[in-house]
Protein backbone atom coordinates (compact mmCIF):
# COMPACT_ATOMS: atom_id res chain seq x y z
CA UNK A 1 0.00 0.00 0.00
CA UNK A 2 1.16 3.63 -0.83
CA UNK A 3 -0.32 7.01 -0.52
CA UNK A 4 -0.55 8.85 -3.43
CA UNK A 5 0.07 12.85 -2.95
CA UNK A 6 -0.28 15.99 -3.80
CA UNK A 7 3.06 16.60 -6.27
CA UNK A 8 4.65 20.11 -6.91
CA UNK A 9 4.02 20.43 -10.30
CA UNK A 10 5.37 24.02 -10.75
CA UNK A 11 8.24 26.15 -9.16
CA UNK A 12 6.01 28.56 -7.29
CA UNK A 13 3.38 25.68 -6.37
CA UNK A 14 1.89 25.39 -2.88
CA UNK A 15 -1.27 23.39 -3.50
CA UNK A 16 -3.38 22.50 -6.05
CA UNK A 17 -6.85 21.38 -6.74
CA UNK A 18 -7.57 18.08 -8.04
CA UNK A 19 -9.76 19.01 -11.21
CA UNK A 20 -10.59 15.43 -11.80
CA UNK A 21 -9.66 11.70 -11.53
CA UNK A 22 -9.29 10.17 -14.39
CA UNK A 23 -9.29 6.61 -12.99
CA UNK A 24 -11.65 5.33 -10.70
CA UNK A 25 -11.67 3.40 -7.40
CA UNK A 26 -10.67 -0.33 -8.03
CA UNK A 27 -9.22 0.01 -11.34
CA UNK A 28 -5.98 -1.12 -12.06
CA UNK A 29 -3.39 1.11 -12.31
CA UNK A 30 0.19 0.95 -14.45
CA UNK A 31 3.32 3.07 -13.57
CA UNK A 32 3.40 5.42 -15.97
CA UNK A 33 -0.97 6.28 -16.49
CA UNK A 34 -3.00 9.24 -15.67
CA UNK A 35 -4.35 9.13 -12.93
CA UNK A 36 -6.17 12.69 -12.16
CA UNK A 37 -5.46 16.41 -13.53
CA UNK A 38 -4.42 19.04 -11.01
CA UNK A 39 -4.82 22.66 -11.43
CA UNK A 40 -1.79 24.40 -10.03
CA UNK A 41 -1.40 28.17 -9.89
CA UNK A 42 0.08 27.77 -13.83
CA UNK A 43 -2.33 25.50 -15.68
CA UNK A 44 -3.88 22.25 -15.72
CA UNK A 45 -1.61 19.20 -15.52
CA UNK A 46 -1.65 15.62 -15.64
CA UNK A 47 -0.70 13.31 -12.68
CA UNK A 48 1.13 9.95 -13.28
CA UNK A 49 1.04 6.88 -11.02
CA UNK A 50 4.42 6.38 -10.06
CA UNK A 51 4.34 2.72 -9.67
CA UNK A 52 1.85 -0.42 -10.60
CA UNK A 53 -1.25 -1.02 -8.52
CA UNK A 54 -4.97 -0.46 -7.76
CA UNK A 55 -6.51 2.51 -6.63
CA UNK A 56 -8.07 1.66 -3.39
CA UNK A 57 -9.13 4.71 -2.14
CA UNK A 58 -9.60 8.79 -3.18
CA UNK A 59 -9.03 10.64 -0.34
CA UNK A 60 -9.39 13.96 -2.40
CA UNK A 61 -12.11 13.84 -4.21
CA UNK A 62 -12.47 15.93 -7.55
CA UNK A 63 -12.60 20.40 -6.21
CA UNK A 64 -10.43 19.41 -3.25
CA UNK A 65 -7.72 22.11 -2.77
CA UNK A 66 -4.47 20.09 -1.22
CA UNK A 67 -1.12 21.41 -0.11
CA UNK A 68 1.95 19.76 -1.60
CA UNK A 69 3.01 16.24 0.05
CA UNK A 70 -0.20 15.29 1.36
CA UNK A 71 -2.45 12.70 0.36
CA UNK A 72 -4.54 12.45 -2.03
CA UNK A 73 -5.25 8.51 -2.67
CA UNK A 74 -4.25 5.37 -1.34
CA UNK A 75 -3.00 2.82 -4.14
CA UNK A 76 -2.95 -1.17 -3.04
CA UNK A 77 -2.73 -4.98 -4.09
CA UNK A 78 -6.66 -4.84 -4.33
CA UNK A 79 -7.26 -6.64 -0.93
CA UNK A 80 -8.86 -3.69 0.78
CA UNK A 81 -6.19 -3.38 3.31
CA UNK A 82 -6.44 0.31 2.57
CA UNK A 83 -9.58 1.11 3.16
CA UNK A 84 -9.50 2.02 6.83
CA UNK A 85 -9.66 5.87 7.50
CA UNK A 86 -6.98 8.06 6.59
CA UNK A 87 -5.81 11.23 7.33
CA UNK A 88 -8.53 14.24 5.18
CA UNK A 89 -6.85 15.91 2.98
CA UNK A 90 -6.12 19.61 4.34
CA UNK A 91 -8.63 21.53 1.99
CA UNK A 92 -11.57 20.07 0.83
CA UNK A 93 -13.79 20.78 -1.84
CA UNK A 94 -15.61 23.83 -2.11
CA UNK A 95 -19.60 24.26 -1.90
CA UNK A 96 -21.38 22.05 -4.92
CA UNK A 97 -22.26 25.25 -6.69
CA UNK A 98 -18.58 26.50 -7.06
CA UNK A 99 -15.94 25.66 -9.37
CA UNK A 100 -13.41 23.35 -8.46
CA UNK A 101 -10.85 26.14 -8.77
CA UNK A 102 -12.35 28.30 -6.32
CA UNK A 103 -9.37 28.56 -3.28
CA UNK A 104 -7.28 31.06 -1.95
CA UNK A 105 -3.33 30.35 -2.89
CA UNK A 106 -1.75 30.07 0.70
CA UNK A 107 0.00 26.71 1.15
CA UNK A 108 -1.23 25.06 4.35
CA UNK A 109 1.40 23.00 6.50
CA UNK A 110 -0.31 20.92 8.65
CA UNK A 111 -2.09 17.70 9.81
CA UNK A 112 -5.34 16.54 8.78
CA UNK A 113 -9.03 18.08 10.35
CA UNK A 114 -8.96 18.32 13.86
CA UNK A 115 -12.32 17.85 15.86
CA UNK A 116 -13.88 20.88 17.48
CA UNK A 117 -16.73 20.57 20.16
CA UNK A 118 -19.91 22.15 18.90
CA UNK A 119 -22.45 23.82 21.66
CA UNK A 120 -24.73 20.13 21.29
CA UNK A 121 -21.88 18.28 22.06
CA UNK A 122 -21.17 16.91 18.37
CA UNK A 123 -17.72 17.03 17.21
CA UNK A 124 -16.56 18.60 14.17
CA UNK A 125 -13.57 18.09 11.58
CA UNK A 126 -11.75 21.12 10.49
CA UNK A 127 -8.41 22.28 8.69
CA UNK A 128 -5.85 24.08 10.11
CA UNK A 129 -6.40 26.63 7.44
CA UNK A 130 -10.34 26.56 8.39
CA UNK A 131 -9.92 27.02 12.08
CA UNK A 132 -6.78 30.08 11.39
CA UNK A 133 -9.33 32.07 9.18
CA UNK A 134 -12.21 31.30 11.78
CA UNK A 135 -9.70 32.96 14.21
CA UNK A 136 -9.15 35.82 11.78
CA UNK A 137 -12.49 36.31 10.79
CA UNK A 138 -14.23 35.68 14.08
CA UNK A 139 -16.16 32.97 13.32
CA UNK A 140 -17.53 30.61 15.75
CA UNK A 141 -16.02 27.41 13.65
CA UNK A 142 -18.38 24.75 15.82
CA UNK A 143 -21.10 26.37 14.29
CA UNK A 144 -19.97 26.41 10.93
CA UNK A 145 -21.93 23.57 8.63
CA UNK A 146 -19.13 21.70 7.11
CA UNK A 147 -19.17 20.89 3.35
CA UNK A 148 -15.87 18.61 3.16
CA UNK A 149 -15.72 14.86 3.45
CA UNK A 150 -17.42 13.80 6.47
CA UNK A 151 -18.64 17.03 7.28
CA UNK A 152 -15.34 18.36 7.77
CA UNK A 153 -15.24 22.37 7.77
CA UNK A 154 -13.08 24.00 5.41
CA UNK A 155 -11.65 27.60 4.50
CA UNK A 156 -14.42 28.40 1.97
CA UNK A 157 -17.00 27.21 4.73
CA UNK A 158 -15.68 29.75 7.02
CA UNK A 159 -15.36 32.34 4.58
CA UNK A 160 -19.30 31.58 3.64
CA UNK A 161 -20.57 31.60 7.16
CA UNK A 162 -18.51 35.27 8.16
CA UNK A 163 -20.29 36.79 4.47
CA UNK A 164 -23.69 35.94 5.58
CA UNK A 165 -23.48 35.89 9.45
CA UNK A 166 -22.46 37.99 12.41
CA UNK A 167 -19.36 37.26 13.69
CA UNK A 168 -19.79 35.74 17.43
CA UNK A 169 -15.83 37.01 18.64
CA UNK A 170 -14.11 40.13 17.54
CA UNK A 171 -11.04 39.35 15.14
CA UNK A 172 -7.01 40.02 16.51
CA UNK A 173 -5.80 43.38 15.35
CA UNK A 174 -5.33 43.71 12.10
CA UNK A 175 -1.41 42.64 10.78
CA UNK A 176 0.89 45.13 9.28
CA UNK A 177 -0.65 44.69 6.04
CA UNK A 178 -3.89 43.79 6.18
CA UNK A 179 -5.04 40.70 4.09
CA UNK A 180 -8.21 41.96 1.52
CA UNK A 181 -11.35 40.60 2.77
CA UNK A 182 -12.39 37.12 2.22
CA UNK A 183 -15.64 38.40 0.28
CA UNK A 184 -17.36 41.64 -0.65
CA UNK A 185 -21.03 41.10 -1.08
CA UNK A 186 -22.74 44.68 -2.03
CA UNK A 187 -25.77 45.79 0.23
CA UNK A 188 -27.96 45.85 -3.19
CA UNK A 189 -28.07 45.25 -6.69
CA UNK A 190 -28.28 42.40 -9.25
CA UNK A 191 -24.91 40.72 -9.75
CA UNK A 192 -23.39 37.42 -10.44
CA UNK A 193 -20.86 35.96 -8.44
CA UNK A 194 -17.90 34.99 -10.42
CA UNK A 195 -15.42 32.05 -8.30
CA UNK A 196 -11.66 33.08 -9.30
CA UNK A 197 -9.70 30.44 -10.78
CA UNK A 198 -6.57 28.81 -8.73
CA UNK A 199 -4.92 30.42 -11.63
CA UNK A 200 -6.72 34.59 -11.43
CA UNK A 201 -5.92 34.08 -7.12
CA UNK A 202 -2.30 33.36 -7.46
CA UNK A 203 -1.89 36.02 -10.32
CA UNK A 204 -3.82 38.27 -8.49
CA UNK A 205 -1.78 37.51 -5.24
CA UNK A 206 1.40 37.91 -6.91
CA UNK A 207 0.84 41.03 -8.82
CA UNK A 208 -0.69 42.53 -5.44
CA UNK A 209 2.78 42.16 -4.37
CA UNK A 210 5.04 43.06 -7.16
CA UNK A 211 3.35 46.37 -7.15
CA UNK A 212 4.17 46.61 -2.84
CA UNK A 213 7.79 45.47 -3.16
CA UNK A 214 9.06 46.71 -6.63
CA UNK A 215 9.03 50.36 -7.25
CA UNK A 216 7.87 50.69 -10.36
CA UNK A 217 9.51 53.15 -13.09
CA UNK A 218 7.67 53.78 -16.26
CA UNK A 219 9.55 54.92 -19.79
CA UNK A 220 7.63 55.04 -22.78
CA UNK A 221 9.03 55.26 -26.54
CA UNK A 222 7.10 55.98 -29.88
CA UNK A 223 9.41 53.77 -32.85
CA UNK A 224 8.50 54.21 -36.39
CA UNK A 225 7.68 50.46 -37.34
CA UNK A 226 7.38 51.71 -41.40
CA UNK A 227 9.93 49.71 -42.14
CA UNK A 228 9.23 46.90 -39.61
CA UNK A 229 6.14 46.05 -41.47
CA UNK A 230 7.64 46.06 -44.42
CA UNK A 231 10.20 43.86 -43.17
CA UNK A 232 7.59 41.78 -42.41
CA UNK A 233 5.66 40.94 -45.31
CA UNK A 234 8.89 40.73 -47.13
CA UNK A 235 9.52 37.31 -44.71
CA UNK A 236 5.65 36.20 -44.64
CA UNK A 237 6.20 36.15 -48.40
CA UNK A 238 9.41 34.15 -48.38
CA UNK A 239 7.47 31.64 -45.65
CA UNK A 240 4.82 31.44 -47.78
CA UNK A 241 6.45 29.71 -50.89
CA UNK A 242 7.62 27.54 -48.19
CA UNK A 243 5.17 26.98 -47.04
CA UNK A 244 5.74 27.19 -43.43
CA UNK A 245 3.88 29.32 -40.63
CA UNK A 246 3.62 33.60 -41.08
CA UNK A 247 5.47 35.37 -38.90
CA UNK A 248 3.81 38.88 -36.30
CA UNK A 249 4.79 41.90 -35.57
CA UNK A 250 5.03 40.45 -31.55
CA UNK A 251 7.93 37.92 -32.53
CA UNK A 252 9.93 40.48 -34.49
CA UNK A 253 9.57 42.02 -31.06
CA UNK A 254 10.64 39.34 -29.05
CA UNK A 255 13.45 38.69 -31.26
CA UNK A 256 14.23 42.46 -31.16
CA UNK A 257 13.79 42.30 -26.98
CA UNK A 258 16.27 39.60 -26.74
CA UNK A 259 19.10 41.21 -28.94
CA UNK A 260 18.89 44.19 -27.52
CA UNK A 261 19.44 42.28 -23.69
CA UNK A 262 22.19 40.58 -25.59
CA UNK A 263 24.00 43.39 -26.26
CA UNK A 264 22.92 45.09 -23.23
CA UNK A 265 22.32 42.63 -20.29
CA UNK A 266 21.64 45.66 -17.66
CA UNK A 267 17.90 44.77 -17.69
CA UNK A 268 18.38 40.88 -17.97
CA UNK A 269 18.43 41.31 -13.83
CA UNK A 270 16.69 40.23 -10.88
CA UNK A 271 16.95 41.92 -7.61
CA UNK A 272 18.05 39.79 -4.66
CA UNK A 273 18.36 41.71 -1.65
CA UNK A 274 21.33 42.30 -1.44
CA UNK A 275 22.97 41.80 -4.44
CA UNK A 276 21.64 41.84 -8.06
CA UNK A 277 21.37 38.44 -10.43
CA UNK A 278 22.31 39.18 -14.23
CA UNK A 279 21.26 36.19 -16.02
CA UNK A 280 23.19 34.82 -18.56
CA UNK A 281 20.19 33.48 -20.49
CA UNK A 282 17.50 35.57 -22.49
CA UNK A 283 14.38 33.73 -21.69
CA UNK A 284 11.61 36.31 -23.07
CA UNK A 285 7.95 35.75 -21.57
CA UNK A 286 4.94 36.14 -23.68
CA UNK A 287 1.45 37.03 -22.11
CA UNK A 288 -1.21 34.97 -23.19
CA UNK A 289 -4.89 36.32 -21.67
CA UNK A 290 -6.73 32.94 -22.01
CA UNK A 291 -10.54 32.34 -20.22
CA UNK A 292 -8.75 30.67 -17.20
CA UNK A 293 -6.34 33.71 -17.04
CA UNK A 294 -2.96 35.33 -17.41
CA UNK A 295 -0.58 32.80 -18.57
CA UNK A 296 3.23 33.56 -19.37
CA UNK A 297 5.17 30.84 -21.32
CA UNK A 298 8.37 31.16 -21.83
CA UNK A 299 10.87 31.68 -24.79
CA UNK A 300 13.93 30.24 -23.53
CA UNK A 301 17.11 31.28 -25.37
CA UNK A 302 15.15 33.64 -27.51
CA UNK A 303 18.46 35.71 -28.97
CA UNK A 304 19.64 32.80 -29.92
CA UNK A 305 16.69 31.43 -32.22
CA UNK A 306 15.76 32.90 -35.58
CA UNK A 307 12.50 34.84 -36.07
CA UNK A 308 10.34 31.77 -37.90
CA UNK A 309 11.12 29.34 -35.05
CA UNK A 310 10.12 31.93 -32.05
CA UNK A 311 6.94 32.11 -34.02
CA UNK A 312 6.56 28.42 -34.28
CA UNK A 313 7.38 28.32 -30.71
CA UNK A 314 5.12 31.28 -29.80
CA UNK A 315 1.90 29.75 -32.07
CA UNK A 316 2.53 26.52 -30.24
CA UNK A 317 2.74 27.48 -26.61
CA UNK A 318 0.15 30.00 -27.04
CA UNK A 319 -2.13 27.28 -28.01
CA UNK A 320 -1.20 25.11 -25.17
CA UNK A 321 -1.77 28.04 -23.01
CA UNK A 322 -5.31 28.09 -24.16
CA UNK A 323 -6.23 24.90 -23.99
CA UNK A 324 -4.67 24.63 -20.45
CA UNK A 325 -1.90 22.26 -21.62
CA UNK A 326 1.27 23.98 -20.85
CA UNK A 327 4.09 22.03 -18.13
CA UNK A 328 5.53 23.88 -15.22
CA UNK A 329 8.94 24.08 -17.90
CA UNK A 330 7.13 26.18 -20.56
CA UNK A 331 6.66 28.80 -18.15
CA UNK A 332 9.65 28.76 -16.07
CA UNK A 333 13.13 30.63 -15.87
CA UNK A 334 11.50 33.65 -17.74
CA UNK A 335 13.79 36.95 -17.47
CA UNK A 336 11.81 39.80 -19.44
CA UNK A 337 8.14 39.68 -20.52
CA UNK A 338 6.76 41.05 -23.34
CA UNK A 339 2.76 42.08 -22.91
CA UNK A 340 1.05 43.17 -26.03
CA UNK A 341 -2.41 44.68 -26.11
CA UNK A 342 -2.23 46.15 -29.62
CA UNK A 343 -4.28 43.82 -31.65
CA UNK A 344 -7.29 45.14 -29.49
CA UNK A 345 -6.30 49.00 -30.92
CA UNK A 346 -4.67 49.84 -27.50
CA UNK A 347 -2.62 52.62 -28.18
CA UNK A 348 -0.31 52.69 -25.13
CA UNK A 349 -0.57 51.01 -21.26
CA UNK A 350 1.91 50.34 -18.74
CA UNK A 351 2.16 46.29 -17.21
CA UNK A 352 2.89 44.86 -13.89
CA UNK A 353 6.52 43.49 -13.36
CA UNK A 354 6.31 39.64 -13.23
CA UNK A 355 8.73 38.94 -10.51
CA UNK A 356 11.25 37.95 -9.99
CA UNK A 357 11.80 39.83 -13.02
CA UNK A 358 13.05 43.12 -13.05
CA UNK A 359 11.44 44.47 -16.22
CA UNK A 360 8.23 44.12 -18.59
CA UNK A 361 7.16 46.20 -21.90
CA UNK A 362 4.09 47.18 -22.63
CA UNK A 363 2.87 46.92 -26.69
CA UNK A 364 0.44 49.00 -28.22
CA UNK A 365 -1.18 49.19 -31.67
CA UNK A 366 0.66 50.77 -34.82
CA UNK A 367 -0.89 53.85 -35.86
CA UNK A 368 -0.62 55.81 -38.61
CA UNK A 369 0.82 59.45 -37.56
CA UNK A 370 1.62 62.50 -39.67
CA UNK A 371 5.59 63.44 -39.47
CA UNK A 372 7.83 65.85 -41.51
CA UNK A 373 10.26 64.79 -43.52
CA UNK A 374 12.46 67.85 -44.35
CA UNK A 375 9.95 69.86 -45.82
CA UNK A 376 7.16 67.46 -46.61
CA UNK A 377 4.69 65.75 -44.31
CA UNK A 378 4.52 61.82 -44.59
CA UNK A 379 2.70 59.22 -43.03
CA UNK A 380 4.44 56.69 -40.62
CA UNK A 381 3.54 53.83 -38.58
CA UNK A 382 4.53 54.83 -35.27
CA UNK A 383 4.62 52.08 -31.96
CA UNK A 384 4.52 53.07 -28.60
CA UNK A 385 6.36 50.77 -25.87
CA UNK A 386 6.44 51.46 -22.50
CA UNK A 387 8.80 49.86 -19.93
CA UNK A 388 7.74 49.14 -16.53
CA UNK A 389 11.12 48.54 -14.48
CA UNK A 390 11.82 47.94 -10.71
CA UNK A 391 13.87 50.80 -9.89
CA UNK A 392 15.84 48.52 -7.09
CA UNK A 393 17.89 47.11 -9.99
CA UNK A 394 17.05 49.63 -13.17
CA UNK A 395 17.80 53.18 -12.56
CA UNK A 396 16.17 55.69 -15.04
CA UNK A 397 18.94 56.10 -16.91
CA UNK A 398 19.77 52.13 -17.32
CA UNK A 399 16.15 51.78 -18.74
CA UNK A 400 16.67 54.82 -20.63
CA UNK A 401 19.29 53.19 -22.51
CA UNK A 402 18.11 50.01 -23.13
CA UNK A 403 14.73 51.53 -25.08
CA UNK A 404 17.30 53.38 -27.25
CA UNK A 405 18.92 50.14 -28.22
CA UNK A 406 15.47 48.49 -29.00
CA UNK A 407 13.94 51.92 -30.82
CA UNK A 408 16.93 51.77 -33.18
CA UNK A 409 17.07 47.97 -33.82
CA UNK A 410 13.54 47.68 -34.72
CA UNK A 411 13.51 51.04 -36.81
CA UNK A 412 16.34 49.09 -38.64
CA UNK A 413 15.18 45.68 -38.70
CA UNK A 414 17.33 44.16 -40.26
CA UNK A 415 20.08 44.49 -37.44
CA UNK A 416 17.18 42.26 -35.52
CA UNK A 417 18.32 39.13 -37.63
CA UNK A 418 21.89 39.98 -38.38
Amino acid sequence: MSEVTMPRLSDTMEEGVVAAWLKQVGDQVKAGEILAEIETDKALMELEAYEDGVLERIIAEAGARVPIGEAIAILGDGSGSSSAPAAPAAAAAPAPAAPAAQGNPAAVNGSGGTPAVSADGERKKSSPLARKVAKELGVDITAVTGTGPGGRVTKQDVETASSTAAPVAAAPAAPAVAPAPASVSPATGDYDEIPLTTIQRVSAQRLTESMQQAPHIYLTSAIDVTELLAFRAQINKTLEETGSGKVSVNDLLVKAVATALRLDPSVNVSFAGDKLLRHKAINIGIAVATDAGLFVPVIHDADRKSVSAIAAEGREKAGRARDRKLKGEDMSGGTFTISNLGMFGIEQFTAVINPPESAILAVGAAQDELKLDGEKVVSRKTLRVTLSADHRSIDGAVAAKFLQQLKELIEHPLRIVT
